[in-house]
């Protein structure tokens, strides 16, 4: 019989009756649910038991930091399925960047950072303790260890005797400057290569990638304790991504062109990229997918005699059809079939965190519950429905909260009429009809999945309704859907928005009259636009780093072929700004009708953002106060384009939270049982 945990269940730490529209209250109780990161197997003799280890992460709100802690648990292979019980008590993680384990599952690798030094060490753990540990700051042939992004990779090779990291390439320590004059006989010494090296621009990868220049590929041998970097990787490429090919004998890597200079790559698929193969023996590399394309995520079969990996096109849509979270998918490569491994089960997100044997263990949420752990076996070829998901971790709805998908027909007059979808969120209890709080996702090319989002969740019990739209272009619904935006920015995006807008105020109990905007880089650009055109439909305003000026960001944001490709204009490398081209941009910007809104607007701005500069913002923010429209900016110094962090989160939210109960009043909130 399946078993699993179920927790919270009845026992809602919900807020007290005078605090129950607090958004500080109402963000605290939602916020505590953990989020899984990632999840591994390992057997024990005889292949009837394993152990899963889990990690997690949850926002500690009193200390503003992010707490991670591991899980572990028991699982049961029985004639009558799967049982799981936990093996052991949670404990938190401590100073651990990247971790992996080994092919048997009996050892495990964890890339530590030492408090007191800063130093990043390189440990392998097994049943009896720590075994080996490798100061790899100390040896000081490459600089920091790349422990997240496209590059970051912690790779065992299959016999256990080695491991691939990248890292970031090293350079010379020049001393540091003198405050005033100095003597030439006291100067330090400095080899004529390194003088003049002091303030070398070195270009970073864009946002969130700033500090990440030139990676390198690197291996550590276990037993000699002894670090190596790969020599032989093309110089025109930056490597990442690395595993180890059969046998040992070669590594497959991407490389990502770095010439004639680096564009963004976060959250940017379309970048040129291809899978390479490197002889160790001969340092012969070789490219082994299509030469003018963009191509990541190798993977090798469990046999080894596959190479799996994703391929696009370079440029245009910075995302297009590469990634789809809401169903996990079984496909056989032999007779190119797909099935649906969750047909049945409840409607939400569902997320794959690893498939080990014949066992899959994933995450499954929806936007009123938070996220559940669950594994199931995977039957034989052909009999895999229906699949029977076993609870782990099992967490229950939340009270108070419904939602539904809403389909949005289009005229079918329209350059490609198809429909599109938008998420509801609604209050249960209290009165009707619902303030409405809209949120068209940035991107463009990204989507509102039905995962869970605590910030939302918050503002439903605040007694909003959230209308969370996928215009066309948005990622799930084909490639047609992504490419039917091109040069419609600005127009076919915001008349969307305002379509979702005005059949859901139509034919769900929503008030007309008390309607905000909620969104953030290219959705806050569709909100701008909708406050310009839509004055009257509009009572209040939150925007996080919003674009606002298209021309100003040609050489303020990194990725200025966006710039061009969203509009329908051609770019390269090569490609200088036309007059006409301006005049376009500036024509689609929303800048040029700030005079027209009416509504209250807050500013939220991160100002290491290297998507959208914050000058976007203030220049929007000295526009606005000169037309004598209510405006509030608030700047966080560290905070980035997706404004991340969990003070700033906290932030962010309760600041938004107080700025629509201001303008749009506070709505009843009703008692929300479990």
């Amino acid at each position: 019989m399946a078993s699993g945990t179920q927790w919270g269940a009845g026992s809602w730490g919900q807020p007290a009756e005078g605090q129950r529209s607090s958004p500080g209250a109402c963000y605290r109780e939602l916020s505590r649910f953990p989020a899984i990161s990632c999840a591994a197997l390992g057997a024990t003799a005889g292949g009837r038991a394993f152990l899963l280890h889990t990690e997690c992460s949850q926002p500690d709100l009193p200390r503003r930091r992010l707490l991670r802690f591991s899980r572990h648990y028991s699982v049961q292979r029985t004639e009558r399925g799967l049982t799981v019980s936990r093996a052991a008590l949670s404990t938190e993680i401590h100073n651990r960047l990247l971790g992996q384990d080994s092919p048997s599952g009996q050892r495990r690798a964890v890339l530590v950072r030492c408090p007191l030094r800063g130093h990043e060490l390189l440990e392998v753990w097994d049943g009896s303790g720590r075994s080996h540990s490798v100061d790899l700051t100390a040896l000081g042939k490459h600089g920091a260890v790349y422990t997240e992004g496209p590059f970051a990779c912690l790779a065992w090779s299959h016999l256990e005797t080695q491991l691939l990291y990248v890292a970031e390439k090293s350079r010379p320590t020049l001393p540091a400057a003198c405050p005033g004059h100095v003597p030439e006989a006291a100067r330090p010494a400095e080899d004529e290569d390194e003088e003049g090296e002091r303030f070398v621009y070195h270009e970073g990868w864009g946002e969130r990638l700033n500090t990440r220049s030139a990676p390198v590929l690197c291996m550590l041998d276990i037993k000699s304790s002894s670090v190596s970097v790969l020599e032989s990787v093309p110089e025109h490429v930056s490597p990442g991504q690395a595993l180890w090919s059969p046998g040992d004998t070669g590594v497959v890597f991407v490389g990502w062109w770095h010439e004639p200079f680096r564009l963004g790559l976060s959250a940017c698929s379309n970048r040129r990229s291809g899978i390479f193969h490197l002889e160790l023996a001969s340092g012969h590399c070789e490219l082994l997918s299509a030469p003018n394309r963009a191509s990541f995520s190798p993977r090798l079969s469990p046999d080894g005699q596959h190479l799996l990996y994703l391929e696009g096109a370079v440029g245009g849509p910075h995302r297009q059809c590469l990634q789809l979270r809401l169903d996990l998918l079984l496909v056989d490569t032999e007779t190119a079939t797909v099935t649906n491994l969750t047909a049945g089960s409840p409607e939400g997100c569902w997320e794959l965190l690893t498939i080990q044997w014949d066992l899959l263990v994933a995450t499954c949420s929806a936007p009123h519950r938070p996220p559940s752990l669950v594994m199931a076996e995977l039957p034989p070829l052909g009999q895999e429905l229906p699949l029977r998901w076993v609870p782990v971790e099992d967490t229950p709805p939340v009270p108070g909260i419904t939602w539904k998908t809403l389909t949005v027909q289009q005229n079918s007059a329209l350059h490609n009429p198809q429909p599109f979808e938008a998420l509801l969120l609604s209050p249960t209890g209290g009165t009707t009809p619902h303030p409405l709080v809209v949120c068209p996702h940035g991107g463009p090319h990204a989507v509102f999945d039905a995962r869970w989002r605590p910030s939302m969740a918050a503002l439903c019990w605040l007694g909003f309704a959230m209308l969370l739209v996928n215009y066309r272009g948005s990622l799930g619904f084909g490639q047609a859907s992504i490419e039917c935006l091109q040069s419609r920015m600005g127009e076919q995006d915001v008349a969307d928005t305002q379509l979702a807008v005005e059949q859901a105020l139509r034919y769900e109990p929503l008030d007309p009259h008390r309607v905000a905007l909620l969104a953030g880089s290219h959705g806050a650009f569709i909100a701008l636009h909708l406050l310009t055109r839509q004055p009257e439909r509009y009572q209040a305003c939150a925007l996080r780093n919003p674009v606002s000026n298209l021309p100003a960001l040609l050489g303020t944001s990194d990725i200025p072929d966006w710039r061009y490709t969203s509009l329908g204009l051609p770019y390269s490398f090569q490609r200088v700004p036309h007059v006409e081209d301006l005049v376009v941009m500036l024509q689609r910007s929303p800048i040029i009708q700030a005079p027209r809104v009416r509504a209250p607007v807050l500013l939220c701005v991160g100002a290491r953002d290297r998507r959208v500069s914050p000058t976007q913002a203030l220049e929007l923010y000295r526009v606005l106060r000169a037309h004598r429209v209510p405006t509030r900016l608030l700047w966080y110094p560290e905070g980035g384009h997706a404004l991340t962090g969990v003070e700033t989160e906290a932030d962010v939210f309760g600041n938004c939270a107080r700025w629509f109960l201001q303008h749009l009043g506070r709505p009843p909130v009703g008692q929300h049982g479990p």
